[in-house]
This record gives structure tokens, sequence and C-alpha cells, in this order.
């Protein structure tokens, strides 16, 4: 790919994607990007949801907020960056969902009065197609879902990334300019831990700020007994969180009916509210409520 000439001397030139626009932009640029800051102008906070690694539950936590969110009276969009592996439809019982056009935008699916949803599951005939993409694409789709999306007025706009520190992540803070900032999720082990790190410096390289780490499966309680097992261990999330000088959002223990609640596709903390994860999620929303009631 031959190199933009406006890439010279940038600074950001080792983190970009590549598809900055020249000093000399056509009509076309910059009526995309008239629409893209218009829509941004609508959505008050925006958040990214990412995990250094696969397999701790980053999907399940960034509905659960999103629906945490939408219960507390926000108005909230979510939107599913994963593009190789999207899990927001299957766990908010989306996934035979297909989205429209009005002529004008993409017409999101809905979850209650509050909650918005966008995900490249909604635009595959087959749930189980693979999709093989490169890094321009990639922001190519992510850019129409940011812009084309009918998201309207929204008080939180949370999204949901893929694992580690790859293109979509990349595509996202940029796009959104200015977003408020991330929230990491983790598990207590060691190389759990450890991976965060390297998604924690590379917020501090892309000058975002981490709103707090999530220490996600931090303990099993019993349904029956209410005895706590910490299986995976517990505290390695905080011990990191405290070392790395970030906000520690809090623990959510393991509990079957998450598993229960995200293979039925019904939002977790709307379901079991009265449980210790559901609480712990209450927990965790509330510096991000806080965000909303400093404006």
């Amino acid at each position: 790919m031959e190199e933009n000439k406006a890439c010279e001397g940038c600074e950001s030139k080792s983190t970009c994607s590549g598809t900055c626009p020249s000093s000399e932009e056509t009509i076309e640029q910059v009526l995309e990007k008239m629409a893209m800051d218009e829509q941004l102008r609508k959505i008050k906070h925006k958040i990214i949801v990412l995990s250094g690694k696969g397999g701790v539950g980053k999907s399940t936590v960034s509905a659960n907020l999103a629906v945490s969110l939408a219960l507390a009276g926000k108005k909230v969009g979510l939107l599913d960056v994963d593009i190789h592996g999207p899990s927001i439809p299957r766990l908010l019982h989306l996934e035979n969902e297909t989205v429209v056009s009005d002529g004008l935008k993409i017409i999101p699916s809905t979850v209650g009065e509050n909650l918005k949803v966008m995900s490249i599951g909604f635009l595959l005939p087959d749930q189980e197609d693979a999709i093989i993409w490169r890094g321009p694409m990639k922001y190519s789709v992510i850019k129409q879902f940011i812009s084309d999306v009918d998201w309207g007025e929204l008080d939180y706009l949370v999204v949901d990334s893929p694992p580690g520190t790859g293109d979509e992540p990349l595509s996202v803070i940029q796009l959104l300019e200015n977003p408020d900032g991330a929230v990491i999720v983790t598990t207590p082990q060691d190389l759990s831990t450890a991976d965060v790190r390297r998604s924690i410096n590379f917020c501090h390289k892309m000058n975002l700020a981490v709103l707090g780490v999530i220490e996600n499966m931090s303990g099993f309680i019993c349904p029956h007994c209410g005895e706590r097992t910490d299986i995976f261990k517990s505290g390695g999330g905080e011990k990191m969180a405290k070392e790395m000088g970030v906000p520690f959002l809090g623990k959510i223990p393991i509990d079957p009916k998450i598993v229960e609640a995200s293979d039925s596709g019904t939002p977790y903390i709307y379901h079991y509210a009265k449980t210790e994860a559901a609480k712990a999620f209450e927990t965790v929303i509330q510096p991000l409520l806080d965000i909303d009631n400093d404006d």
C-alpha cells in the first residue's frame, strides 16, 4: 500500500490504520466527516470494553453493563465490533434478527425501551459463516456502524471489542475521537492479568483513559449454601490495577445462572437481580453512572 503523504512526520504513524485522509480531502470525505461529527454529538459518553485475552467473559460483561445502564434509565447503544466472533446477538437472544435501512440510516435492533444494539452478526446469512477481512475492511465497516446507524440521542455507547490490541479497538478509538475511556475485563489468574497489563499500556499509548478494571469469574458462590470457593484464585485483577495505578471497579463471581442466561439469550442482570453477581454489576456501573451525573 502506498503511504499517504499526510502520514509523513505524524506522531501516530506507528499505530495508525492507514486510512487517515490527506490534506486534499474530496467533497465526499468532507460530507462523511460532517455526518460522523453530527452523529458523535448525539452520544454523550463512549465506553470501550477491552480484554487482554479471550475467554474472560468480556462480551458477557459488555452486554450486562449495557443492560444495567439501560435499567438505570439511561439511553444506551451497544456496538459489537468483534468482527470475527460476534457474541452479542446470542447473548441478547437476537441471533435471528436482521437489520434494515430506512433509506438514510441503518435501524439497529432494540432490547426494551432504552437499549439499541448493532453487530456484524445481524448481517451474516449464516451465523457460522467465517469473516476473512483485513484491517481496512474492518475499519470501513466499524465506521459505518458508528456513522450510518440510527443511534439517535444516547447517554452511553458501549463498544464490545475483540480481545487484544489489534485493528478493531484501534479503529474504534480513532473513529470515536474522544471516547470517555476503557473498561478492561480480566480474570484473577496471573496469565490473564499479564495480558491485561498490555491492554492498559495500549490505552496509555493511545491517550485513552482507563475507567477501571473488572475482575470477572472472581470466586464461586454456591447457590445452595452460600459458601465461596476461589476456583481461579481471587484478587489478581484488583492487585494488578493497584500496581498499574488504575481504578478497580469490582469483582464479579462465577454464577452458573450467568451461563444459563447467556446460552438462553436473556440478560442476566435483568432476570437474576437479587444474586451476588447481579449486585456486583450494580457496584461496577456506579462509577460509569457518575460520569453522567458529573455533566
